[in-house]
């Protein structure tokens, strides 16, 4: 088993101090090809008060975790948070929901209180053991990355195409990374890769969503990236997963593929769409979800902590290096069509509301961009009311959208759906209490993570030299590759 990790270290940094009130809706873009929207209102700051268990100790513990974190006691907030046991566990969704909404309205101050909150009120799945394990590394199966994947048919690794950067990760291990699930077809339908988020393997992020509604679909044909380390380490780093694994799962499908990230795999994924053009032409769509293209303030706050000095963390500020270079030269335009798809409420990335959202992206290639914040699209609607940045990955307006992007040339198109129906409900049909369960789990499980990660970085890690000093390439995508998202590709 390879290094162990922390758990959704960026899901971790919210402290959100309230959303500001803005401008009128509207649905206007800046051109016909980026169909932008703008911000509806969230304001109102947060409010006291924690629902669940109210007895003194649970009380007193949720206070000393905050207190511990505050002052950098990494053990004692491990141990603190292994002593919480929640008394009891929602019974309906609707319990469970008005849970997350009075969790959005404390007024915790500690970023890891509020994950323990989570914990507190039986918003996880498993028992508190269960999670510190994950944390500590827990990897196998359908969550290790270690597995036994056969050659590409034809070669991707050192490069696919000459203006690809160099990989400083063995293919061994960028291939092992990969789960592909028996039941992958290779080919016979379109490909999808779930890549994951800060803290999180792909299996941990989308066990609870996205693998059980897109397993056996018509559809799609999901494979996920378990990135060891839990995406905790250099970003950089973990975009080479994902560059390798869309050269990889083209190859082995004989098509096009596309891939759909969450919170730090929207920029990672980016990047890798910036520095591997090869991946360009084999992407028929990138589907984002809680991205953090610009970082996000609350990554700022937390980076005055060291327990929450986890590299990719820092690397996630607003305005570092990495976002800064990320965005440079093009970089906050889509390389490949891209649906992205966010939510005001997000206590772990912000600002997230109208053009000014960490998640939204730009289309100076034309290539095809939709931005989507569920409370303009489905406004005054379950789907449109507080969601969790985590819990976004099963917003039926998510989901319907990643249906709408994969079997439709292009980014995903509102005008394609039934938004009256798809608003209707909290989560995406086919989604139970259970799923919401393993889904909130992530970012309990990250509250151990987050003071598990070692080494911690208080300076973020240095660019890559092909990032720090970019090569100019004669032309963006070779002809040997095409966008067409139904033509099989040739390298």
């Amino acid at each position: 088993m390879k290094t162990a990790v922390s758990l959704y270290t960026l899901a971790l940094t919210a402290a959100l101090c309230g959303l500001a009130t803005a401008s009128p809706v509207s649905t206007a873009g800046d051109d016909a090809t980026v169909r932008g929207l703008e911000t509806q209102e969230w304001s109102g700051g947060l409010v006291g008060g924690i629902t669940g268990p109210a007895d003194e100790l649970t009380s007193h513990l949720l206070g000393s975790i905050g207190d511990a974190a505050k002052a950098d006691d990494r053990e004692r907030v491990i141990d603190l948070l292994r002593s919480l046991e929640p008394k009891r566990s929602p019974s309906t969704e609707e319990e469970a929901i008005a849970i997350i909404e009075k969790i959005y309205k404390s007024g915790a101050d500690s970023i890891i209180e509020r994950q323990a909150q989570l914990i507190a009120n039986g918003l996880v799945s498993g028992t508190v053991e269960d999670l510190f394990e994950y944390a500590s590394g827990f990897a196998e199966g359908e969550n290790g990355h270690d597995n036994d994947n056969p050659e590409p048919p034809t070669s991707v690794y050192p490069q696919a195409e000459p203006c690809d950067a160099p990989y400083s990760i063995p293919e061994s291990d960028l291939r092992s990374a990969i789960f592909i699930p028996e039941t992958f077809t290779y080919g016979e339908k379109l490909p999808v890769i779930l890549f994951p988020g800060t803290g999180s393997t792909g299996y941990i992020a989308y066990r609870g969503n996205l693998i059980p509604l897109l397993t056996d679909s018509d559809w799609a044909d999901p494979v996920w990236v378990n990135v060891p380390g839990l995406m905790l380490d250099d970003a950089q780093n973990n975009s080479e997963y994902a560059a390798y694994a869309i050269n990889y799962i083209a190859s082995l499908s004989g098509r096009n593929v596309s891939i759909v990230s969450w919170s730090q795999g929207c920029p990672d994924t980016q990047w890798a769409l910036k520095y591997w053009p090869s991946t360009r032409g084999v992407t028929s769509d990138h589907i984002a979800v809680s991205g953090d293209y610009k970082g996000s303030l609350i990554a700022d706050a937390a980076s005055l902590s060291v327990v929450l000095s986890d590299p990719s963390v820092v690397q996630q500020r607003t305005g570092s290096s990495f976002i800064e270079t990320l965005r440079s030269d093009g970089g906050d335009s889509a390389y490949v069509p891209t649906t992205t798809v966010y939510t005001a409420t997000d206590l772990i990335v912000q600002p997230q509301s109208g053009r000014g959202a960490s998640a939204y992206m730009l289309d100076e290639r034309s290539v095809g961009v939709l931005n989507a914040q569920t409370q303009v699209v489905c406004k005054g609607r379950p789907a449109g009311s507080i969601h969790t940045h985590e819990n976004m990955l099963g917003n039926p307006l998510t989901v319907a959208l990643v249906e709408d992007a994969l079997t439709h040339e292009g980014p995903g198109d509102l005008s394609r759906l039934e938004l009256d129906e798809v608003c209707g409900s909290y989560q995406a049909p086919g989604l139970e209490l259970g799923d919401l369960l393993v889904t909130e789990s992530v970012l309990a499980v990250a509250a151990f993570g987050l003071a598990l990660y070692l080494p911690k970085a208080v300076v973020e890690p240095r660019l890559k030299e092909y990032a720090a000093a970019p090569v100019a390439c004669p032309q963006e995508v070779s002809g040997n590759h095409t966008i067409d998202e139904r033509t099989t590709v040739q390298f």
